[in-house]
């Protein structure tokens, strides 16, 4: 998929969106990528390094200093190890956090076709009211999870609605409360029957269930001892990788020890980034792209106009997280 057009107004974040089975499209977009850039910077600096040394040791005729290869070999298999732990740890809050957004979409989709199928087709206020609240709460969780809720991303449900939800602490459980408010209502005016209320309940509860989960992947980060603990091995590991290869490669260590330093620091990097799938890195859930998708379902099924500007935000040709 193309990348976002460079000229666009104030500040902005931007997902990478590629189609995974397209090699060159993918490697095309590596310098899209923030974290390969920094991640390229820091593999310079090994290059420097691994110059300095190999360039020191072979102008002195050092080359009789070297680290032992078996326990070298045996430091490489125990930090392979850690990594594919360190990632696999990483991927699952990523995957766990995309799975919670994906039972968000289904439960506001839910939840729109049962109060479709029971509001009379002509009471277009009640249509529009329930279509604007429940449209705002993936919205006010996208922001609540990203440190603050865009006010003016909301629509107005009603006269002085955004106003109100601004003196709330939880946003996502403010709107939660006035959709719960809404079904009481219509459950005593015989819109709804209790057998209904029943089955709505169980996806109008879905909704903070996703946001508490979110909050706990937001709020339990990696340790922060095994996290230094990566480091300092992939660390020590880079540093004495060219005296391991200075005897049998010679000036050819530089782009090995490079090399070598771009995989053990990149695994480590993008485990750093994904393992908080909710910030605004390159790599991190288009939650604002979904939240976007999930109220232009939620006003078609209900039959509430939107606009089409609007409406294109969920179909973008790239994926917009600010």
């Amino acid at each position: 998929m193309a990348a976002v057009p460079a000229k666009r107004p104030g500040p902005r974040y931007y997902m990478i969106i590629y189609k995974s089975t397209d090699w060159w499209e993918a490697l095309r977009h590596l310098r899209s990528s923030g974290i390969i850039r920094l991640l390229l910077k820091r593999v310079l600096l090994v290059g420097l390094y691994a110059t300095a040394v190999t360039a020191f040791f072979i102008r002195f005729d050092k080359m009789n200093i070297q680290v032992d290869k078996e326990f070298f070999s045996f430091m490489g298999i125990m930090l392979s190890l850690l990594l594919v732990f360190r990632t696999n740890t990483a991927y699952d809050r990523f995957y766990e956090g995309r799975r919670l957004w994906g039972q968000l979409v289904n439960n506001c989709r839910n939840l729109a076709v049962l109060l479709h199928a029971r509001l009379p087709a002509t009471d277009y206020a009640t249509r529009t009211y329930f279509a604007r609240l429940l449209a705002n709460f993936p919205i006010a969780l996208d922001g609540h999870l990203r440190k603050g809720v865009r006010f003016e991303k909301l629509e107005e449900a009603d006269t002085g609605f955004i106003e109100r939800l601004r003196g709330a602490d939880h946003v996502p459980s403010r709107l939660s409360a006035l959709l719960q408010e809404l079904f009481e209502r219509l459950l005593r005016e015989d819109i709804l029957l209790p057998a209904h209320l029943i089955t709505l309940q169980r996806h109008h509860e879905g909704l903070l269930d996703v946001a508490g989960a979110c909050e706990r992947i937001k709020a339990t980060p990696i340790p922060f001892s095994y996290s230094y603990f990566i480091k300092g091995f992939i660390t020590v590991f880079v540093l004495i990788m060219p005296f391991n290869l200075l005897d049998t490669y010679q000036y050819l260590t530089i782009p090995i020890t490079m090399f070598g330093a771009y995989a053990l620091l990149g695994v480590e990097m993008i485990g750093d980034e994904i393992e908080d799938p909710f910030g605004k890195d390159s790599n991190d859930l288009p939650l604002t792209q979904m939240a976007n998708r999930i109220r232009a379902n939620v006003h078609e099924i209900l039959g509430v106009e939107l606009p089409e500007t609007v409406k294109g935000l969920a179909d973008a040709p790239y994926s917009v997280v600010f």
